[in-house]
């Protein structure tokens, strides 16, 4: 493909509470066995995308751990690579990423010194998939200048996370509202976007000449008018982990099979970095309905409607019922988790009851004996 890419995985969100104080909202895991980048990296390379920048910052850690090696998601660097750019101090400059623009300006070399005419710019916090391919032919097919890959939602949706656009008949964005408080409309931006490089290059630098920071306001909103700007419709499952109700509900439409299948019997794959752990493994007296179980984990109570992470330990008569288990998490016995996420890394005492609402999900966190120094 004629284009590079560039993910934002740099921003943190308080809509996502204890769960983002570890960890990059790009670094959640998510369906047992992936992080939340690992969606955007797969289309990436599924598309030929062979040279990819991810922009990291906030609780950057497991993050930069998790993308180590680019081999999960075949960048060799004889063809392109992965480069991972984080905050740096520099002579002319001593700030953090300010924003996603800014995140890109501090970066500019990486388009500067690449000679693809086009730039695929995604977020590292959505889980789908998607060929750009299809988009890059729609942009050139409209002569747009910027593309945005769009979603129709159904009613219902909160909108008030979301940047929410308005088209004409010809497909071309007539308005943008970003994160309103009432969403006139219900088509949102997927923030992934199709621009020129050398546009893009010319835009970044009249955004850091004049201060401002934002990708969506500076450029998307405040060029509206004067730029083609067009939207791509996206078929199929689409969401954004941008808040706790909607990880949690992300998570859970995995135990659907429709779903199961669509990410991971059809073509193309999801790729994640692999750890080398043992196969599940159910104890007598375990009892497992309707969930997905990750390997290295041991079970022996009830696990109703819930994702279990990897490594995680369930003790006898236990019961988990519409709960996500996050990794390495040790429940003792005779516990009932119900409508919760457990941290990872949590060690839940023997008999003891956490129980949320279906639809305000507890967030279950626990200082763990097994991790002090």
């Amino acid at each position: 493909m004629r284009a590079i890419g560039i993910i934002l995985a740099g921003g943190n969100n308080k809509r996502m509470k204890e769960l983002s104080e570890k960890r990059a909202i790009a670094a959640m895991p998510i369906a047992g066995s992936y992080r939340a980048i690992d969606f955007a990296l797969s289309n990436m390379t599924n598309s030929n995308i062979n040279k990819v920048a991810v922009l990291t910052q906030y609780n950057s850690r497991s993050l930069n751990e998790h993308l180590s090696s680019s081999k999960w998601w075949n960048f060799g660097r004889k063809q392109g690579g992965m480069f991972l750019f984080t905050p740096t101090i520099t002579a002319s400059n001593s700030n953090w990423f300010r924003g996603t623009a800014d995140s890109i300006a501090q970066n500019i070399h990486f388009l500067k010194t690449s000679h693809e005419p086009y730039v695929v710019i995604a977020s590292g916090d959505a889980v789908y998939k998607i060929d750009y391919n299809k988009v890059l032919e729609y942009h050139i097919e409209k002569k747009a200048d910027i593309t945005v890959v769009c979603k129709d939602m159904p009613e219902g949706t909160d909108l008030t996370r979301f940047g929410l656009i308005k088209t004409d008949s010809e497909g071309r964005i007539v308005d943008f509202e970003e994160k309103p408080m009432v969403g006139s409309y219900s088509t949102v931006s997927c923030g992934i976007y199709i621009i020129r490089r050398r546009l893009l290059i010319e835009l970044i630098e009249r955004c850091a000449q004049e201060d401002r920071y934002d990708f969506v306001n500076d450029i998307l909103i405040r060029y509206k008018n004067l730029k083609h700007i067009y939207a791509y419709p996206l078929e199929g499952y689409w969401n954004s982990i941008s808040s706790v109700d909607a990880y949690f509900a992300t998570n859970m439409d995995f135990l659907k099979p429709e779903v199961r299948n669509y990410f991971f019997k059809e073509y193309p794959s999801i790729y994640s970095k692999v750890d080398d752990l043992p196969p599940a493994k159910y104890n007598p007296g375990s009892n497992v309905k309707n969930s997905m179980i990750s390997s290295g984990s041991i079970i022996n109570g009830t696990v109703e409607n819930s994702v279990v992470f990897k490594s995680a330990f369930i003790g006898t008569n236990c019961v988990i019922k519409n709960s996500i288990i996050l990794n390495d998490v040790y429940i003792g016995d005779n516990t009932v988790i119900e409508n919760c996420i457990v941290e990872s890394r949590d060690t839940i005492r023997a008999n003891t009851s956490y129980i949320g609402d279906p639809g305000d999900v507890k967030i279950v966190v626990e200082k763990s004996a097994r991790y002090t120094v």
